[in-house]
């Protein structure tokens, strides 16, 4: 399976918080499944925590390495994907993370309800 992290779940991944589903613990950590940081995550994440809205580790990228993490890069064909996404959400990194799904095929691990609306595939 190809999962693409929402940004709390991988927080709470790292955080090892209870938060975090059963079912979302062990797909991430079934070594079959490819999964996936989108770069657009590490840019929220680097802005919040810069804004100290959110806890984060120092070392992310390394952090992620050792993680066994694989990176997903935002490209062009990804922004293009966002022109035609209609406006069930507003926030601006999630609905990146919506497009890198569409374009990709991934499978979405969130806790987010507002995925839903956009029929891409959830773990």
């Amino acid at each position: 399976m190809r999962l693409l992290l929402d940004t709390h779940i991988l927080l709470w991944w790292l955080a090892e918080d209870r938060r975090l589903s059963a079912d979302h613990r062990a797909l991430i950590a079934d070594a079959s499944n490819l999964v996936l940081i989108s770069a657009m995550t590490v840019a929220e994440i680097a802005i919040k925590a810069s804004l100290s809205k959110i806890e984060a580790p120092d070392d992310l990228l390394p952090t992620l390495e050792a993680g066994g993490f694989d990176e997903l890069t935002f490209e062009s064909r990804h922004a293009e994907v966002l022109r035609t996404l209609p406006w069930h959400h507003r926030d601006p990194f999630d609905r990146m993370l919506i497009a890198q799904a569409i374009a990709e095929r991934l499978t979405v691990l969130t806790a987010d309800p507002h995925f839903t609306a956009y029929g891409v595939e959830l773990g």
